[in-house]
């Protein structure tokens, strides 16, 4: 994939239709999340909200600068809502189906956690429905470590799904 392709940006209201057809595909489709309803557009709107322009949870768009379509993107959120775990987010990645395998993936790690050093945040976590061997072969590229599984924590599509957890020093 050639990096001049694609731009990495900060999500903006305007991405809130596309960010929720792609997010849709994977609730519709696959257990890498656990929602299970599709969501509309109004219905995004405070998750997009909750990732302003700066600050420790951030939303980051891939587009392709010819073609002008979302990529994908990646997020850092709030790991939990409690005060002491303020220094903690939790990271996540969403591709388009058609993106996969050609480095969107590392682009959107690679910004985020260059404008996450900026910020007063200590480490990031990511939960991987399992089985999901690109999303643990990304995070491994990033330094994540395993800190441990939930077995059967979700259901979904009439089965139960383990989630792997990984870990980062920020």
């Amino acid at each position: 994939m050639d990096p001049g392709n694609v731009q990495v940006r900060a999500g903006t209201e305007g991405d809130l239709a596309a960010l929720t057809e792609l997010y849709n595909h994977y609730v519709r489709e696959t257990a890498i999340t656990f929602d299970t309803e599709p969501f509309t557009p109004e219905q995004r709107l405070p998750w997009l909200r909750s990732h302003p322009g700066d600050g420790p949870h951030r939303l980051l768009v891939a587009q392709a600068t010819k073609a002008g379509g979302i990529l994908g993107y990646a997020t850092s959120s709030a790991f939990r809502p409690k005060a002491a775990y303020d220094t903690s987010v939790e990271v996540s990645v969403y591709l388009s189906p058609t993106a996969g395998g050609r480095g969107i993936g590392t682009l959107l790690y690679g910004e985020l956690f260059r404008v996450l050093a900026g910020e007063d945040v200590h480490r990031a976590y990511a939960g991987i429905a399992l089985p999901n061997a690109a999303s643990v072969r990304l995070h491994a590229r990033f330094g994540f470590r395993h800190a441990g599984t939930f077995g059967q924590v979700g259901r979904k599509f009439g089965r139960y799904w383990d989630v792997a957890w990984y870990e980062k020093d920020l």
